[in-house]
């Protein structure tokens, strides 16, 4: 056992990656769990993922080795669906689409691994539950494989995979992370008839803002992490045309529930500096668009399994937090619901079916719910986390 890794997470069968994933990364602690970012920030008018790898003390991502009949670390797709009392599966009529930059070549054989690991049906292009296009809609010509967006993406197929297993899914690689190639994959998403647009990445909001219009698409849940770094806002979680999702901390407990959730820390939320406050929207203190609008679990700490690319050249099980886990969880959440989507309006509309997220804060901010939970709305876990599918 790698004692820096939080007790449950981490087992006997675990081992370090190549070192190339330990880089020159920060590396962050969440409790007794070390994690790093997987995407470095970047220029203005670029976007980081949000996904977190948990790693050692070092910054050295930590590798299950463990196949069937044991289950990797973290939690998979019952855990997920017991905590956010999912129990239905969607239909393969309803697409997700999943918006990553540059490319990921062992993409459908990754999920393929997932998904038999966890006895999820196959989805794959053959059955045409998988297919991948470029940021053109071509299925060609993608673009060259990243190693950090790759696991990005890996982290938001099989998140998408957990909660709505029989959705249809559709994998678009933008060319380059510029807001601008990202947002001609969400056009590419919204044109090949996705119900739900994933977006786990983002960036300052005066970067990002000429390309909103792009994220507007009537009747598509486009669901966007709200960031990994705490209070702040970022673009295109605050676009007032979709579903900003935070992030929690999420642990079993003795409730009738069964789960208990408080602020992830290193969620993101803020107050918009550009774009205006949709109607559903009521809280006082913030008079344009205020993130978030819902959230799911983030925390490191309390990570999701995942299959994807290990930086050694092969692909491996890790651990994954930060608000790339949300969006796509959310994003689900929204494919097994499957019906009509009024941009992020639907959860205001249904407060009761959400569990409110009450305790815990990610900084430092003007207001104190701007970035400290509170009973009803707040900015880190928006009004809260899935309680069934009837918000979405």
């Amino acid at each position: 056992m790698h004692r820096a890794v939080s007790v449950g997470l981490v087992s006997a069968g675990m081992v370090l990656a190549g070192a190339s994933l330990a880089s020159a990364r920060v590396v962050e602690r969440s409790g007794n769990t070390f994690h790093t970012s997987v995407c470095p920030e970047t220029a203005r008018e670029r976007a980081r993922c949000h996904a977190h790898v948990v790693t050692d003390s070092a910054g050295r991502a930590i590798v299950n080795s463990f196949v069937k009949p044991n289950l990797p670390s973290g939690y998979g797709p019952a855990d997920l669906r017991s905590a956010y009392k999912i129990v239905t599966s969607g239909n393969p009529g309803t697409i997700i689409a999943i918006v990553d930059a540059f490319g990921y070549k062992n993409a459908e054989s990754d999920l393929a691994v997932y998904r038999s690991t966890f006895g999820l049906p196959a989805c794959t292009t053959a059955n045409g539950c998988f297919t991948k296009y470029n940021q053109n809609g071509k299925k060609k010509n993608y673009p060259p494989d990243n190693v950090g967006w790759a696991q990005e993406t890996a982290l938001d197929l099989d998140m998408a995979s957990a909660i709505c297993e029989d959705c249809t899914i559709i994998l678009v690689e933008g060319d380059s992370n510029t807001f601008g190639n990202l947002a001609a994959a969400v056009d590419t998403a919204a044109g090949k008839g996705a119900h739900v647009i994933s977006n786990s990445y983002g960036g300052g909001e005066s970067g990002g803002s000429s390309f909103e219009s792009h994220y507007n698409h009537a009747g598509v849940a486009i669901t966007a992490s709200t960031g990994d770094s705490g209070y702040g806002a970022q673009f295109p979680a605050t676009s007032d045309h979709v579903v900003a999702v935070g992030g929690t901390h999420l642990v079993r407990s003795g409730g009738a529930r069964g789960w208990t959730e408080t602020v992830w820390r290193g969620t993101g939320s803020g107050c918009s500096g550009f774009f205006p406050k949709p109607a559903w929207q009521t809280d006082r203190k913030c008079h344009k668009r205020m993130e978030a609008d819902v959230s799911a679990v983030a925390d490191p700490a309390t990570g999701v399994a995942v299959y994807g690319p290990n930086g050694g050249g092969g692909s491996s099980w890790l651990v994954f937090g930060g608000t790339s886990v949300s969006a796509p969880l959310i994003g689900g959440v929204y494919g097994v619901n499957g019906g009509p989507v009024n941009y992020a309006s639907d959860p205001y509309a249904h407060t009761n079916k959400l569990y409110d997220v009450t305790v815990g804060a990610n900084g430092t901010c003007p207001f104190s719910y701007w970035c400290n939970a509170q009973v009803g709305y707040d900015g880190p876990t928006g009004l809260g986390t899935p309680h069934g599918v009837d918000a979405f």
